[in-house]
């Protein structure tokens, strides 16, 4: 059984501009079903953001799908983990949305923040 299962998914969702109900869902469905799978597992929930060019409606509606989702099924919310990465070309490759390596390894201090803990818990540290 897993410790710990980390679920970081909804940027392809964000991407193609599906419906924040729609995008919702699916996120549930995946949250769900992996606790049903992993019971005693803690799970974290990376938060992702749509981008702005979607307008604010959509953008807001995105972002509130993570904390409401976390809230509803009771797991740890990850903050966005493109913070500090997302924009910057030096951190991205050449399609502007994926980290490189330098950015991969801010993308790793980001998770880590939060998964840190989790961990020194779960190895009763």
């Amino acid at each position: 059984a897993a410790d710990v299962i980390v679920i970081e998914t909804g940027a392809n969702d964000a991407l193609r501009g599906l419906s924040v109900d729609a995008a919702r869902a699916n996120i549930e469905r995946i949250v769900a079903k992996t606790k049903k799978a992993q019971p005693t597992a803690k799970i974290l929930l990376i938060e992702m953001l749509a981008p702005p060019n979607l307008g604010p409606a959509y953008t807001s509606g995105f972002k509130n799908i993570y904390s409401t989702v976390a809230k509803r099924e009771n797991v740890t919310l990850v903050p966005f983990f493109l913070d500090g990465i997302a924009g910057r070309p030096e951190l991205n490759q050449g399609d502007g949305v994926h980290p490189n390596a330098a950015g991969a390894r801010l993308v790793a201090d980001n998770v880590w923040r939060v998964l840190k803990p989790v961990v020194a818990d779960i190895l009763g540290r």
